[in-house]
């Protein structure tokens, strides 16, 4: 992902002029209504014909992090240097890692709050309102006088369905001071878990700081390598990470050894989950039963007797785990007692493919609702692969994101 200096920057509205919209070109330049962002997904379902389970009284989720606004513009072809293009589509739409995974909590029927920063701007306000219209609470989101709100400009490659971000940061970042006690407190107040996407680090080492001593269970998204981001792990009980990570962080020679070097370096963490995008997901839980006569089994090995068991004729998300505890061995890094998974990806036929943008955030969304519901690691696991499929048959990071009441949740939430 690109970056842009924080500096004075001039409004993304007045960067993009409003041309008139012209056949085959669908523009949008103000924020989608809650209705609007759902329709090309979900217009069509039909009422779940039972309702879900009750949710559990304990449903609070505090999240720290990244909110933007996204301007994103599909293209045929992912453009070459010195070329002008047009877009085939083109929509503005609430983003940011945090932002995207509170909403698709809330949209699951977790009650969301979040701790972040806009500047009084107009892109400020529209990522406020629209958070507020999916149910997030975004009474602890720091509003500067001056400055700009955060805003990603993102290419969508309709050729090869991957996309491309260019970020501009907020200005000026957040700082401790911007969050006082008594708001820190309060957004604490109730929270069953405290989940942090990396950003922030200096505001968000204090919220963990104060989660952990109230012992309130935290999940970290382990996106990339990041300032502060060891510092914030430590207090992990729960981490997600995208598929570079884990070998980047802990310099093991495979993803697997990877997970047992960071169980080992992180104490407190119960599980470590790496998402690998079509390729599914692998998860390590941690194992209290530490009996001598447990069995040594190479982590790599099991891996991939665990992937000979996979249909590869289904295109539903399964999950596949080995047996309930045993001492899972990386070679050159040490062992681990625990339990390994392997979670499939949802099959998502070319034809409804549109933008995978925002479908880690949604996993994570999905994975904060299923630790709060206390749902074991295997449905856990397909659970958030469907609701990130979901997100990923629509433009945009939330447009596709299912609500709680959706039929296509019904199998999960029974």
């Amino acid at each position: 992902m690109l970056f842009s200096s924080p500096i004075a920057t001039p409004s993304p509205l007045s960067l993009l002029p409003s041309p008139p919209p012209s056949p085959g070109r669908t523009l949008s330049l103000t924020l989608l209504s809650k209705a609007a962002m759902s329709s090309s997904s979900t217009s069509e379902r039909a009422i779940a014909p039972q309702s879900p389970s009750p949710l559990p009284e304990s449903r609070v989720v505090l999240g720290c992090g990244a909110v933007s606004v996204d301007f994103l513009a599909t293209v045929s072809a992912f453009p070459r240097p010195d070329d002008k293009i047009r877009s085939t589509s083109f929509m503005v739409q609430g983003g940011g890692n945090a932002g995207n995974a509170l909403t698709c909590a809330a949209r699951l029927g977790l009650t969301s709050r979040l701790i972040s920063k806009v500047a009084n701007d107009d892109q400020g306000k529209s990522i406020i309102a629209e958070l507020a219209e999916d149910g997030v609470d975004t009474s602890y989101i720091v509003v500067s006088d001056e400055g700009n709100s955060p805003f990603t400009y993102i290419i969508v490659d309709n050729q090869t369905k991957t996309r491309t971000c260019i970020h501009t940061p907020a200005y000026p970042p957040m700082v401790p001071d911007d969050l006082s006690r008594s708001s820190l407190f309060s957004a604490l107040n109730g929270a069953r878990l405290v989940y942090f996407d990396g950003r922030l680090h200096e505001t968000a080492l204090v919220v963990a700081k104060e989660a952990s001593k109230m012992k309130i269970p935290i999940l970290i998204d382990a996106e990339r390598k990041r300032e502060g981001l060891d510092d914030l792990l430590n207090f992990a009980s729960y981490v997600v990470c995208a598929e570079k990570f884990p070998q980047a962080w802990t310099s093991a020679q495979s993803i697997p050894s990877a997970l047992v070097s960071m169980l080992l370096r992180l104490p407190n963490a119960k599980f470590v989950v790496v998402t690998l995008g079509e390729n599914g997901c692998i998860m390590l839980e941690r194992s209290l039963d530490e009996g001598s006569e447990l069995e040594d089994v190479n982590i790599d090995s099991l891996l991939e007797s665990l992937k000979q068991r996979v249909d590869v004729n289904s295109s539903a998300p399964t999950c596949i785990s080995s047996k309930t505890s045993m001492r899972l061995i990386a070679e050159g890094v040490g062992g681990v007692c625990g339990r390994l998974f392997l979670g499939t990806a949802e099959k998502v036929p070319p034809s409804e493919l549109v933008d995978t943008t925002g479908a880690g955030d949604a996993f994570i969304g999905a994975t904060l609702y299923g630790i709060c519901v206390e749902m074991p690691p295997e449905k856990m696991l397909s659970f958030a692969a469907h609701v990130a499929a979901a997100g990923c048959k629509a433009l945009g990071a939330r447009t596709g994101l299912p609500r709680r009441v959706d039929p296509i949740l019904a199998p999960f939430l029974q």
